[in-house]
């Protein structure tokens, strides 16, 4: 899936993986996440964790009318409020991608998979 923007300098083509990576790490620079895991599975372990390469597989975008939504699942670390981990990456996510990428995002949603105790 690419999403496509034009402007007066020419056409502009963003793919899932841009906005997977720059998500990604946008959101493991976080305090409280461990790292992304994989949509699909019921358990997210530390060896599934994402390396950035494969960020595509822990990151969604999907482009509608009043913007793009992004899916977001993390593993978080123990002992912490997952509200305030998940408002945080939220945040930063929609700020980086946003100011990077130039675009209007309607959503950021940060599903956790997991507890991770260090």
């Amino acid at each position: 899936m690419t999403i496509e923007r034009n402007n007066n300098k020419g056409n502009v083509s963003i793919t899932m993986d841009a906005i997977a990576s720059i998500a990604g790490n946008a959101a493991t620079e976080c305090y409280g996440v461990v790292g992304l895991v994989p949509k699909t599975g019921f358990r997210a372990t530390v060896a599934e964790l994402l390396r950035i390469e494969n960020y595509k597989k822990g990151v969604f975008a999907r482009e509608t009318k009043s913007g793009v939504e992004v899916e977001m699942y993390l593993l978080v670390a123990y002992g912490l409020k997952i509200t305030e981990v998940v408002s945080e990456v939220q945040k930063k996510v929609k700020y980086v991608l946003e100011k990077t990428l130039d675009i209007k995002f309607k959503s950021i949603n940060v599903f956790v998979k997991g507890i991770k105790i260090l």
